[in-house]
């Protein structure tokens, strides 16, 4: 019989393939423009404050972030770790999950116009492709799960 744990992580790996499927049958025809959501269109205007308050909001109610947290942290429990270096891994978590937000900051901050434009190239990449790429990650991240969450053959 499968543990607690084991059964989690495949509960959250079979939720990841199911979020995969949805976002890979969601996203826009070759040549159509993609669908940004309302909030989104003025988000290269808010002042720093009120992006510190939408990115803390987005962080904490978004379900891929959550399900990226929950799926974390039943890695971390399967492992019976102790409570410091449990901490020390949440720590190491959250520092490499901030470098996607961090890097492209640092980068538009000290690299002037050339990374202005390249960032809004990447933007406008990312915008026509997200559905795609969060299919991918999703069916990576799944399948991770779900082969740990199975008990070993031998």
């Amino acid at each position: 019989m499968l543990s607690w744990e084991l059964g989690r992580l495949i509960v959250l790996g079979v939720l990841f393939l199911l979020l995969a499927a949805r976002n890979w049958r969601t996203r826009p025809a070759p040549g159509a423009a993609p669908k940004m959501p309302k909030w989104m269109a003025g988000i290269d205007t808010l002042e720093p404050v009120k992006a510190l308050g939408l990115g803390l909001l987005l962080a904490g109610v978004n379900p891929k972030n959550l399900m990226l947290t929950a799926a974390a942290a039943a890695g971390l429990a399967a492992l019976g770790l102790s409570s410091a270096d449990a901490i020390g891994s949440l720590i190491v978590f959250v520092v490499i999950a901030s470098l996607t937000i961090a890097g492209p900051v640092v980068y538009y901050s000290l690299g002037g116009e050339s990374a202005k434009a390249q960032l809004d190239g990447m933007k406008n990449w990312l915008a026509f492709h997200n559905n795609a790429v969060m299919a991918v990650l999703f069916v990576v991240f799944g399948a991770k799960l779900i082969a740990d969450g199975l008990p070993p053959l031998t």
